[in-house]
């Protein structure tokens, strides 16, 4: 018998081959938290000699010559890297809860954290969200321009009279007020139809920018009732929330209409979609725009969990939206972030 037909051996191979991949991750996990601890250290030192002894920016500028020189195969010893070391360092030091977690994840990723993003509570959802989700740098760069955290803070929902305590942080966090779909070829001018083919087309990239633990179930999801038929747009599941999730694509204005509309659908789909261990189905209906007052009376008496949001084609906050827009200290008292 040949050994490279048969199909035990054939698994078996497999199998060895995960496993080297397995340990060549588990290795580079272990390098990169020791290069990180090391220049959180070397960021420490710097600044404890220079608050003690002093000494002023020369002290960079020559360590970096000398490292350079003692270790000339090694990248990373520049004078810029050292002062991004020991701006690290100052940043991390006295928050508790950032300081351990930063060093989950890689320096490349860091830097652009902290070059991008303006107080803790920022930097926590991109530190968490990076962690959780394993974003890469241009995926982490991609959803800090695309203002997700704020996006996030700003959502319109019912969630705090219709999710469970246990889920609610993490169902607000599932909801953005503004998606970017900059990567669907469209026009300013198209129809509800042509947004959803092009958002089937670029499946993988929707459930990106919808965010982490979406999974896609299908589009046109039909319900029949008593010879009627109805179809939900589009139905992903959120592994974490453990739920459906109905979404409702709309081209123009919010309507107080379609919250009665998203109603019907998410008692439906609790009765004869939910399986038993299964959170009650959510909605999130997703229009080109929409009043922010009109949304909120429309939930207001509202007993299925809802969140309205808007969607674009470009990389931009809307004008209308940055005057809602918290301080620094506001965002800090009310974003959990849940791990």
């Amino acid at each position: 018998m040949k050994l490279k037909t048969n199909a035990e051996y054939k698994i078996f191979v497999e199998e060895i081959k995960q496993r080297v991949r397995d340990s060549q991750y588990a290795a580079l996990r272990a390098v990169n938290k020791e290069l990180v601890t090391l220049y959180w250290d070397i960021g420490k030192r710097i600044f404890n000699k220079q608050n003690k002894l002093g000494w002023g920016k020369a002290v960079v500028e020559n360590l970096a010559i000398d490292l350079q020189k003692e270790f000339p195969g090694i990248r990373g010893f520049s004078a810029d890297n050292l002062w991004r070391m020991r701006k690290f360092y100052l940043q991390f030091v006295n928050n508790t809860k950032l300081a351990p977690l930063v060093q989950e994840i890689s320096w490349t990723k860091i830097i652009v954290i902290m070059e991008s993003c303006k107080n803790d509570a920022e930097r926590e959802f991109y530190i968490s969200m990076t962690k959780k989700f394993g974003w890469t740098k241009d995926v982490l760069i991609h959803q800090i321009e695309n203002q997700s955290y704020e996006k996030t803070l700003l959502n319109q929902t019912n969630f705090d009279k219709t999710v469970p305590v246990k889920i609610r942080n993490q169902a607000k966090l599932a909801v953005k007020d503004e998606y970017t779909f900059d990567f669907l070829e469209l026009g300013d001018e198209h129809l509800e139809n042509e947004l959803e083919r092009a958002l089937m087309a670029n499946v993988r990239r929707f459930l990106l920018e919808m965010g982490g633990y979406f999974c896609f179930v299908g589009n046109q999801h039909r319900i029949e009732i008593e010879s009627r038929e109805y179809f939900v747009d589009i139905l992903l599941y959120h592994r974490k929330l453990r739920c459906l999730v109905a979404i409702e694509l709309k081209i123009g204005d919010f309507k107080p209409e379609y919250a009665g509309k998203m109603q019907f659908y998410l008692s439906a789909l609790n009765d004869r979609n939910r399986l038993d261990e299964e959170n009650p189905a959510i909605g999130i209906i997703i229009c080109k725009s929409k009043s922010r007052t009109v949304v909120e009376y429309a939930l207001k008496d509202v007993h299925k969990p809802i969140g309205v949001s808007t969607y674009s084609i470009k990389k931009s906050l809307p004008k209308t939206l940055k005057k809602y827009l918290p301080s620094s200290k506001e965002l800090a008292a009310s974003v959990t972030v849940v791990k």
